[in-house]
Order: structure tokens, then C-alpha cells, then sequence
């Protein structure tokens, strides 16, 4: 015969009372399974190859000697701009001659990412003349010059936009310097690099889509001073002193491109 046997009969609620009970309770040990979290890799990726942006906050803007009130084609205007990678932010000196304060210590000698300029008077017509060094002075630019090259071609619209920037009051006086042309004179020991090219128009050459002007267009010429002392130009020599091996290979080189070759620029310190 087969045997009855009954099992005895809980509520549903008594029922979910006891699970709870029985989580609760130390002899029970229950342990939930999580879902193993996949994998974040972080690839850096290199501003090298990004967008080239200005950012304004992280300028410092220091006036050394210099009145915003008085144009640059009477009384001398440069800019010395430096970068720091440590604190990502520039500083920009606007003075009437290079600041070489802001250019010593070994790490810049190291880098030589500064960038000076120059505002000059040609004829009566008013310039940018903008200066970068290429390679040269020791064996470690001179391995890089390619990149260094690509690099500065890359950011020279933000270093312009830091002039633009930093010396707005001038510009806001003087408007018409905005459609000033924008020369530009890459220093290199390699005949490559070491060139000079015209960038167009300052408000063109300073904006974010610029793309090195239109160069190979024969539509602008190297302005060339006058041999004898005039009052259509200023200042009578330049006020960078590195600039002198390229201003007299293209005076007596100029052929009316906007792309000059010149001879290779010797060591020379700031």
C-alpha cells in the first residue's frame, strides 16, 4: 500500500517572511555574482594631430614699454610668445624689443618653441613679420625638423590668434592692421625648411580654418625697404636680431613667390 504522507501548508506571506529569514541569518552565506566590467582602455590621443584651438584663459599678457595708443609704424611693436607644458598656458610679452628674459634658461634653449614677431612699415604699408625656429643649434632639433616644422604650420593660427587677442586695443585703434599680410620665416639649418612664407592677411591668417593662405598663388611679393633713409619705413632694421640671415637672402633672392628659400641660418642664441 503506498503511504500518505502530507507536508504542512504555509501562507504565501509567512513564506516570503522565512527567505527573508533565512538571507538574514549567519548560516546562510549568499553571494551575488557580478558581471565582470569590461575593460576601459584610455588611448591618449595626441593633440599633435587634433584640432589646433585658442584658448584665452590660459594667455598671460604682459606690456612692457609699449603705449596701445601709438601706432606700430612709429613706435616699434614685437611679440614674444612661450609655451609652457607643464601649465599649458602662453605668455605673450608685447614690448618694443624681443623679450630675452622671457627666452632664458636651458629648457627653452632645449625646446626653442618660442615665437617672435615684429610689426614693420614697408613702403608705407604695414606687415606682420612672424619668426620660428626649424632645427638647428644642436643634433636634437635637427633630428625632429620635419615635425617640428608640421607642428609649427599647425599651431601658427592660435599663435596669431594670441597676438590678435592680446593686443586687441591696438586693433580696436588701428583696424586696418588686420588686413596687414602675415610673413612668416621658418629658421632652419636644413635648406628644406628654411623658408619664408606669406600666410595672407592677419584677420585670415589668425582664424581657426586658416590653411597657410594661399601660398603658391604669385599674388603677393616680399616687401623689399628702401636702400636710403626714408619715412615710408620703420623701423630701418629689424628688431629680431635672428632674422638677418633670411631678410638678406631674400633681398637679393626674391623671385615674387610667396615661398623664398634661404640660406641655412647659422647657431646664433637670443
Amino acid at each position: 500500500m503506498a503511504t500518505l504522507t502530507t507536508t504542512p501548508f504555509l501562507p504565501s506571506s509567512k513564506l516570503e517572511n522565512s527567505s527573508i529569514n533565512l538571507q538574514q541569518s549567519p548560516l546562510f552565506i549568499y553571494k551575488t555574482r557580478r558581471k565582470p566590467k569590461k575593460p576601459h582602455f584610455f588611448v591618449p590621443v595626441a593633440r599633435l594631430f587634433g584640432p589646433a584651438i585658442f584658448e584665452a584663459s590660459k594667455l598671460q599678457v604682459l606690456f612692457l614699454g609699449v603705449d596701445e595708443k601709438k601706432h606700430p609704424g612709429k613706435l616699434p611693436r614685437t611679440y614674444t610668445l612661450t609655451h609652457s607644458d607643464i601649465t599649458s598656458k602662453l605668455t605673450l610679452a608685447i614690448s618694443q624689443t624681443i623679450n630675452n628674459s622671457q627666452l632664458q634658461g636651458w629648457y627653452n634653449k632645449l625646446q626653442r618653441d618660442e615665437v617672435v614677431a615684429e610689426w614693420k612699415k614697408v613702403k608705407g604699408k604695414m606687415s606682420l613679420h612672424v619668426h620660428c625656429h626649424i632645427s638647428g643649434g644642436h643634433f636634437l632639433l635637427d633630428l625632429c625638423a620635419w615635425l617640428r616644422y608640421y607642428i609649427f604650420c599647425k599651431e601658427l593660427p592660435v599663435v596669431l590668434k594670441a597676438f590678435v587677442h592680446g593686443d586687441e586695443n591696438l586693433l580696436n585703434n588701428y583696424p586696418e592692421l588686420q588686413d596687414a599680410l602675415v610673413w612668416v620665416y621658418f629658421h632652419s639649418n636644413i635648406q628644406e625648411f628654411n623658408k619664408v612664407e606669406c600666410w595672407g592677411p592677419l584677420k585670415d591668417a589668425s582664424s581657426p580654418s586658416s590653411n597657410k593662405g594661399n601660398i603658391g598663388n604669385n599674388i603677393w611679393s616680399m616687401p623689399q625697404p628702401c636702400q636710403d633713409n626714408c619715412n615710408c619705413c620703420f623701423p630701418p632694421i629689424s628688431l629680431i636680431p635672428w632674422s638677418q640671415n633670411n631678410d638678406n637672402d631674400n633681398g637679393s633672392n626674391n623671385n615674387g613667390n610667396n615661398r623664398e628659400e634661404g640660406q641655412a641660418l647659422q647657431q646664433h642664441q637670443l
